[in-house]
């Protein structure tokens, strides 16, 4: 390099340094290393190669690093004390004495070399910014636009990166078209030498409980805890809530004014179902309010095996259960018991609960949340027409 580009150089690496965050010493650090391949590569030399750079000038130079010795064995790599002494006084036994050897035409190879580690560190800076800006937001939701198929993988554009939306995690049946708008939850950020690989997630039960933190305000605010989720990705998702403030009303909260709230998280999931349950500390009106929309008569619960036994009214009883049993199963991974539930008929013909205390649910506090509080996609109360029709089709 000569001395305009020598300055160039210099003056580029400060404004790299102040723009890109990337420390100026770290790149002649690199760039003095590939420097020393270079020289060996291109020259051949088995010496003890040292390169240096001046921070200031730029100039480079290339050093042979001799051992000073009494007695030489190697003159590439040693040089004899008496020598050392008549280059100068201030060397000594073991000392490392550098001789220039800085080759011809080492200044084009040294620009070369230059120009791809800074490009290297540059996209390296550019990869670490990346990562940075996008681990902070692993377990939350994104705002994303989707791309591409790759396979069977969708392709979601997250502002500047792109991320993977793996099979298992695209909710069945919904489509993804070039330029949807989708939220994603970030399910995993990892630095790969490619830069950062991102993985999100349509089906995640933090997916639900995120969009209910960015629509209610006192989800947001902690004032209404979701205690917890269980969800069927597509077809349908119970969440236990709970108010800190006995004046906040948890489940209306997450509703919103004529389901206002609710229904801007059914639409982001494409008409996926929300039932929104009042938690209890009382495991029997938790579990009660959990079978919603079908009404409990009784439960009985065994504390050591985790498990309830549920009576619900003859004509309910498919509607307890739910189609291929799903509310029974969404009420029983919502609140973590065991449920097996059975119609008055069966339970008085099996002695279902005979001979135990079983404990009736307040009826004020489930009948509330069966009738008034769960809640689906279109906002629709069950009236006796779709129960009929909900259990002709499950018989």
């Amino acid at each position: 390099m000569d001395k305009v580009d020598k300055a160039e150089f210099i003056e580029a690496l400060n404004i790299i340094e102040k723009e890109k965050g990337i420390d100026k010493e770290v790149i002649f650090d690199a760039i003095e290393a590939s420097l020393v391949s270079a020289c060996k590569k291109n020259f051949g030399s088995s010496q003890n190669v040292k390169v240096e750079i001046n921070r200031e000038t730029g100039e480079v130079a290339v050093y042979a690093q001799k051992e000073i010795v009494e007695t030489v064995e190697d003159p590439l790599t040693q040089i004899s004390y008496q020598e050392a002494k008549i280059l100068g006084p201030q060397y000594h036994l073991g000392d490392t004495y550098n001789e220039v050897i800085t080759p011809r035409n080492f200044g084009r190879i040294s620009a070369q070399t230059a120009k791809q580690v800074v490009v290297q560190k540059f996209r390296e800076a550019e990869r670490e910014i990346l990562y940075n800006q996008y681990i902070t937001k692993e377990r939350e939701i994104i705002t994303g636009i989707v791309q591409r198929h790759e396979k069977k993988n969708v392709i979601v554009q997250l502002g500047k990166i792109d991320a993977i939306l793996l099979p298992n995690e695209q909710i069945a049946g919904e489509e993804y078209n070039f330029g949807d708008r989708i939220k994603v939850y970030v399910l995993e950020v990892k630095q790969t030498t490619k830069g950062p690989q991102i993985y999100v997630s349509r089906t995640h039960p933090e997916l639900v409980k995120r969009l209910f933190e960015q629509e209610v305000p006192e989800v947001h605010d902690g004032v209404v805890e979701i205690k917890s989720i269980a969800r069927e990705a597509g077809s349908r998702t119970k969440i236990a809530v709970w108010s800190k403030d006995p004046n906040v009303d948890a489940v209306g909260a997450c509703v919103g004014q004529n389901g206002c709230r609710v229904n801007i998280i059914v639409s982001e999931l494409n008409g996926e179902k929300i039932d929104i349950i009042e938690w209890n500390e009382n495991p029997e009106t938790f579990i009660a309010s959990a079978l919603s929309p079908s009404k409990v008569v009784a439960v009985k619960i065994n504390d050591g095996e985790q498990s309830a036994k549920i009576v619900v009214p003859d004509h309910q009883l498919s509607l307890a259960i739910g189609r291929e049993g799903q509310n029974a199963r969404l009420s029983a991974k919502l609140t973590g018991w065991r449920i097996d539930i059975k119609s008055e008929t069966q339970a008085d013909e099996t002695g279902f609960l005979d001979d135990e205390e079983i404990e009736q649910p307040n009826d004020d506090e489930v009948n509330e949340t069966a009738e008034d509080l769960a809640v689906d996609n279109e906002q629709d109360s069950l009236d006796s027409e779709q129960n009929a029709l909900d259990e002709d089709a499950d018989e």
